[in-house]
């Protein structure tokens, strides 16, 4: 799976949760979840769990806790994917 396909994969998973439509339709690796997409904390928890499951991979919590925008999320996801 590319980069491209990746971020695909994310913003199907994020949309539901995303309170900022422009913000979405901007996304780019530099796109916070809290600040730009306005997607509360609980919710963030929500989305790592979606990630889990859509991309097959355990997140651990540290990496959530890291995971607060699209570019710490590709990295954690490559860098899951890459050990299994």
């Amino acid at each position: 799976m590319n980069k491209a396909e990746t971020i695909e994969k994310l913003k199907s998973i994020v949309k539901p949760y995303v309170k900022n439509a422009e913000a979405f339709e901007n996304l780019s690796e530099d796109t916070d979840f809290i600040r730009d997409l306005q997607i509360n904390s609980a919710n963030l928890v929500d989305v790592a769990l979606d990630v889990e499951e859509a991309f097959d991979i355990t997140i651990d919590n540290a990496s959530m806790e890291k995971m607060l925008n699209v570019k710490a999320a590709l990295e954690i996801i490559e860098s899951k994917l890459s050990e299994e």
